[in-house]
């Protein structure tokens, strides 16, 4: 049973829809399919039936540009709510419009469907991934596909964790990188108690994590990284030495993967116990 505090929760995040820049909560319920919301959407490219990331920059180099958010809370039991998505030139569509999936195919130069996770006639889905041709990572220079998980759109697992200390640790090491929570993607980020820079959530694999008053969350690997940690977005600038420092010290990984052993409500400033 956990019952070591390791810090609080900093922060909340969710994507809904995948590959595009999401939206901080203060609050979220936490579900058998991770945080309620997130990854609800993706764009499929029409000529292959893969969905849209920004893990193959070369085939979807704007991806970072886009952003999404809930027009509604989502709501446990109920059908996921539509999505307001803005354009790299500022241009807002939601998906309630008859023409989303033509607006998004004129900006994205690529044939897209807007479609939601869990469709019966869904199917499986795959996506690609670019390798940089970076010392310390396997295929180096190609382009291999992953099977997302069935009936989502996660790229492994349903939860992603990661710790302020593990920021700390790897700008120490390359200071003039900006290892800012937006180029990792994480849902749920935390400040450990100790103020030492280390990577704590490396300790937690294999363990449980209690968040809050009910949250239970099994820690099931570590994060390993990939080119997108290295891509503009915002006033992020494109930085390969982000995910060559991870490679050089951490294995590549930053943070953690979890699956969700029980449901409930977590909010910013939530105790985390190990």
């Amino acid at each position: 049973m956990p019952n070591a505090t390791q810090g609080s929760v900093a922060s909340l995040w969710r994507y809904p829809v995948k590959s595009m820049l999401g939206e901080e909560l203060s609050a979220i319920e936490v579900t058998e399919r991770g945080l309620l919301g997130d990854r609800a959407y993706a764009l499929v490219d029409s000529a292959d039936g893969k969905a849209a990331t920004a893990k193959n920059p070369r085939k979807w180099p704007t991806l970072f540009g886009f952003s999404a958010t809930f027009i509604e809370p989502p709501h446990t039991g109920a059908s996921v709510p539509s999505v307001r998505i803005t354009l790299p030139d500022g241009t807002t569509i939601t998906s309630q419009q008859a023409n989303i999936n033509q607006v998004l195919s004129r900006a994205l130069s690529r044939t897209v469907t807007l479609n939601a996770a869990g469709r019966a006639d869904a199917g499986a889905v795959k996506a690609e991934e670019y390798w940089p041709d970076m010392e310390g990572l396997d295929h180096r220079d190609t382009v291999t596909d992953f099977p997302l998980p069935e009936g989502t759109f996660f790229d492994c697992a349903m939860v992603h964790l990661l710790t302020t200390a593990t920021l700390d640790r790897l700008h120490q090491l390359y200071p003039q990188g900006r290892f800012e929570i937006p180029r990792f993607r994480p849902n749920i980020v935390v400040t450990p108690t100790s103020g030492e820079m280390d990577f704590v959530e490396n300790t937690w694999v294999g363990r449980e994590l209690a968040i809050g008053d009910s949250v239970r969350l099994s820690i099931t690997g570590p994060c390993i990284r990939c080119v997108m940690t290295t891509l503009a977005q915002g006033d992020l600038p494109r930085d390969p030495g982000i995910l060559r420092t991870a490679a050089q010290h951490n294995k590549v990984s930053v943070g953690v993967y979890a699956t969700v052993e029980r449901g409930g409500m977590i909010r910013r400033g939530d105790a985390v116990k190990v």
